[in-house]
């Protein structure tokens, strides 16, 4: 007796929906796509639970004919295609005619429809893929689905879900793409009985943006548009400035369908090349139009990948139109500072000026040949028993021309205080029209060790390109160490050992981090891995999170990147163990965390570092695996300049 079967219809039914149907957000899409191919212009969809036990989709469009309804959900049945030819020109969104058929066949699904060449409206009710009703319905124009219990008769699929929670973010993903995707169309999106997502329908690129992502998101971008040889792209891409540290805010949309496409992200990346810092990646929402017989959407279940005959115009398309925008889109204000120029988004201009000018009077009472540039914060430093370092020279007719000196407007008040301070430091031998002389600083200490043992001896001897303290130990050694790895190795054991414990920090503002769908979802999740690196961060809604308190030493604006990169790396890794996530997060978090290379430091930094990394010789490498410390030994170094042989 043979071994092979054929399939009867109901289970081979199921097998094809587990193809189209993976959880509720696979359903959406669908639903949704058919409504777009229906000539809809407004859209709302509700869900329930995640969509797990309620869906509705309701659109505007043609609706469907009575005599069509049943045959809409028979597989492989479409409107969209007759010919083999018609596969080399797909315009339309969805075209295999499964997605009714797979739906059906796993809930419990109604469709109100109503044709625009109809008077009456028709209700079809099927259940597990069998015929319940057919009947007479009042409805408007268009089409509602009501899809109840996904996946209520297939027990093993439905253990399968997730959370509530993580199947309704999928489903919010889901709309995000298509609104972004199909600016002309108003979307709604209702969850729970929330309305969470409303965009306008204006045909906007721009507008559908702000809905879906914000207004602050929203303002950080410059508008793209370019054509070359029949691709044309359209959109909006980030400023260098607003770049973020991952990938999970680039958009491609081709031919008004969302793809992900290695071709067009390596393209924009290129083109940013010079204008992102390394290591940040621009956000884009780019619609690239090309010939549909170009592509072919047709290589993926779920048709979010595409493959081009030829790869080669798309790159070159895309590269240029970012390339272009960039030019003429980046209004970062040039400033000229000691003669030089400089393009700077963090320039100057933001602070108040280092300097101010002097008063008229003072002017007179010392003759400009022999007049020394005066130091207004000097002076005031010397108010409050610091040294007098400079003195600047200045006129006061520019004293409110700036509208960034915060400190003109008191600036002839505390000029007439350094004129007394400087009045009373003359010398009463020395005429008024001879130059001032700067009272003497005081001599500095020598620096003192950093402590003493009779069998250990460590003394601080400075810093090297403000980056490496150089310390001499027990008079036989020069120890060299990189600043920024010593303390990220100390930030590293200190969360190791007290998980975050002690290491926190309460922000006076707190700091709201947007994220794509996934990244959000992975985050919310996983709350704890973030409470155990010292951020105090909560759920704040679609797709944002609120951070209220971060590690010490995490400057403010590494804050959001810092979440962001984090909840990339938990999203892109779900299947690691915990102690290895926990690893790379302690690993992001001490390095963003520790004094930076190239930073100021003041003396007693340093020494606290070099004490610790001496008291400990564990730490003798940084979490990358990159050495601390160098050593020289007193006979090494003596050798070198010929003092021994």
């Amino acid at each position: 007796m043979g071994v092979i079967n054929v399939l009867d219809k109901h289970v081979a039914e199921l097998i094809a929906a587990g193809e189209v149907v993976e959880r509720p957000a696979s359903a959406i899409k669908e639903l949704i796509e058919n409504s777009i191919d229906a000539g809809s212009d407004n859209i709302t969809v509700e869900i329930q639970n995640g969509g797990i036990t309620f869906m509705r989709v309701t659109d505007n469009g043609c609706g469907i004919m009575r005599d069509d309804v049943k045959l809409a959900f028979l597989p492989h049945a479409t409107s969209k295609i007759m010919l083999e030819n018609d596969l080399e020109s797909i315009a339309t969104l969805g075209f295999r005619g499964e997605a009714l058929a797979s739906i059906s066949s796993v809930s419990k699904l109604q469709l109100l429809t109503c044709h625009k060449s109809e008077n009456i409206g028709t209700s079809y009710e099927i259940d597990g893929g069998e015929e319940i009703s057919l009947t007479d319905a009042g409805c408007p124009k268009g089409t509602t689905i009501i899809v109840r219990d996904l996946f209520y008769n297939i027990p093993a699929r439905m253990k399968f879900l997730k959370k509530d929670r993580a199947e309704g973010n999928a489903v919010a993903n889901v709309i995000d793409k298509i609104a972004l995707s199909h600016p002309e169309i108003a979307f709604t999106f209702i969850r729970d009985g929330k309305r969470v997502l409303n965009t306008s329908g204006d045909n906007k690129i721009k507008s559908a943006i702000y809905s879906v992502y914000g207004r602050d998101f929203a303002n950080g971008l410059i508008p793209v548009n370019y054509e070359l040889d029949g691709i044309k792209v359209q959109g909006y891409i980030s400023l260098p400035i607003n770049a973020r540290p991952n990938r999970g805010m680039q958009n491609f949309f081709i031919n008004g369908r969302y793809v992900k496409s290695g071709t067009a992200s390596a393209a924009i990346e290129e083109a940013c090349k010079g204008s992102v810092m390394v290591g940040k990646f621009p956000a884009c929402v780019l619609h690239i139009s090309v010939p549909f017989e170009a592509i072919d959407v047709n290589v993926h279940p779920s048709k979010i990948q595409v493959r081009f005959i030829n790869e080669r115009p798309i790159f070159d398309a895309v590269y240029h139109a970012v390339k272009t925008s960039l030019n003429s889109g980046d209004k970062r204000k040039e400033i000229t500072f000691d003669g030089q120029k400089r393009d700077d988004a963090f320039s100057e201009i933001r602070r108040p000026k280092p300097f101010v000018t002097a008063p008229a009077s003072f002017e007179k009472s010392v003759p400009a040949a022999q007049s020394e540039p005066i130091n207004p914060f000097a002076e005031l430093n010397k108010i409050n028993n610091k040294p007098v370092n400079s003195v600047l020279k200045a006129s006061v007719s520019d004293i409110d021309s700036n509208p960034f000196d915060v400190y003109s407007k008191e600036a002839i008040k505390r000029e007439e205080k350094i004129e007394k301070v400087i009045n009373e430091n003359k010398k009463p031998d020395v005429p008024v029209d001879t130059s001032i002389v700067s009272p003497e600083l005081p001599e500095t200490p020598e620096p003192e060790p950093l402590y003493k043992q009779p069998s250990n001896k460590l003394v601080f001897v400075g810093e090297a390109f403000k980056t490496y303290i150089i310390v001499e130990k027990n008079d036989k050694e020069i120890v060299i160490i990189d600043k920024h790895a010593a303390h990220e190795r100390m930030i590293y054991e200190r969360l190791k050992k007290e998980r975050g414990a002690g290491f926190s920090q309460v922000l006076l503002h707190p700091v709201t981090v947007l994220l794509n769908k996934n990244d959000y979802e992975a985050a919310i999740s996983n709350l704890d891995m973030f409470t155990e690196c010292a951020f105090d961060v909560e759920d704040f809604g679609s797709g944002t999170l609120i951070v209220r308190a971060a590690p010490q030493y995490l400057d403010i604006d590494d804050i959001e990147s810092s979440v962001i990169e984090m909840a990339g790396y938990i999203a892109q890794n779900k299947t690691d163990i915990r102690s290895e996530k926990m690893d790379w997060i302690y690993h992001n978090v001490a390095c963003r965390s520790a004094i930076k290379g190239g930073n100021i430091s003041t003396r007693e930094e340093l020494i606290d570092i070099a004490n610790k990394l001496d008291e400990d010789p564990t730490l003798r490498y940084c979490p990358h695996g990159r050495p601390v410390c160098v050593v020289m030994s007193r006979y090494e170094l003596e050798k070198q300049f010929g003092r021994i042989q």
